[in-house]
Order: C-alpha cells, then sequence, then structure tokens
C-alpha cells in the first residue's frame, strides 16, 4: 500500500518499492499477486516488510513461498497479523492467527529459527474491537502483554 514504516523505521535505506495488486495504487512500484509473484523479482530485497495483509490472503502458504523467494539470502521478513480484529473487508477477510499458527506456516517457508512475538492483552483487545484510540490508554496498559490476549502476532523470519 506505501512505504510508510520504511520511511518511518528504516536506517540506511537506499530504496524502497511498495508491491501492491492494485494497479491504481500511485504508490505502488511494483503490481503483482503476492500468491503468485510472477512479477516480483527472485533474491532481490534485503527485508520485506508485511503488515497485516495475510489475513486477506486466501492461499497464506504461497503469499509466503514468495516473500522467501524474493528475499536475498540474509533477507528479513517483518510480518504482522492480527489475531484479534474486526472483519476488513466482508468476503475478503479469510483468517486470524495465533502464535501457534503463524510459525508453523512460516517456517514451511523459511525453515527453523522463526520468531514470534504476541502483543497486546485483554484491555487492548477490547479497546481496539470498540474503536478506541491508543492515546485513550496509559502506556502501560498498551505494554502490558498478555499471550492469552493477543491483538497482533509479530514475526521475524531470515531467508537463510
Amino acid at each position: 500500500m506505501d512505504s510508510g514504516y520504511t520511511d518511518l523505521y528504516g536506517t540506511g535505506v537506499t530504496q524502497a518499492d511498495v508491491l501492491d495488486i492494485d494497479a491504481s495504487n500511485p504508490k505502488a512500484t511494483i503490481v503483482d499477486d503476492l500468491t503468485k509473484g510472477e512479477v516480483l523479482p527472485a533474491d532481490a530485497f534485503d527485508c520485506f516488510i508485511l503488515t497485516q495483509t495475510l489475513h486477506i490472503v486466501f492461499d497464506v502458504r504461497a503469499a509466503l513461498r514468495t516473500a522467501h523467494r524474493v528475499l536475498r539470502p540474509g533477507g528479513v521478513l517483518l510480518a504482522t497479523v492480527p489475531a484479534v480484529s474486526r472483519i476488513w473487508r466482508p468476503g475478503n477477510d479469510f483468517w486470524r492467527f495465533t502464535d501457534a499458527s503463524i510459525a508453523p506456516l512460516v517456517e514451511e517457508a523459511f525453515g527453523e529459527g522463526v520468531e514470534v512475538q504476541t502483543y497486546g492483552n485483554v484491555l487492548t483487545a477490547i479497546a481496539f474491537l470498540t474503536g478506541m484510540a491508543h492515546e485513550e490508554l496509559t502506556r502501560r496498559e498498551l505494554e502490558t502483554l498478555d499471550p492469552r490476549f493477543p491483538v497482533t502476532v509479530g514475526v521475524r523470519a531470515v531467508k537463510r
């Protein structure tokens, strides 16, 4: 969709590409279907940031294989997936994940050594689902992690 995370957190970035399936996205530098990867070059990227996308991709395994293929050896996949969320678009929103479900899916494509971290707690889940802004919660409330109530699951995988 855009390069927001790279712009905000990237250091030493010399090029940032934006992948979108929608050719009408003016920020897209590569238009391709992540499950097919017909345009995406192999072994081309140092980092692939894939945030809050896999739940709207029906063939998650194919998307993860493509993410692995496009990374250079030593390249890193940084992904987040929802554990709790409203339906993004009825009919186009397929999955919710836990650390126990996303880890083996990513390991199928990347091998062992996938790092997974859950974020959230019962309060942040309730706040998120009711539309509260993060400013309405204290830093302590936001930073409390309870793996029994994840809102988001983060993944880091390295291409060997």
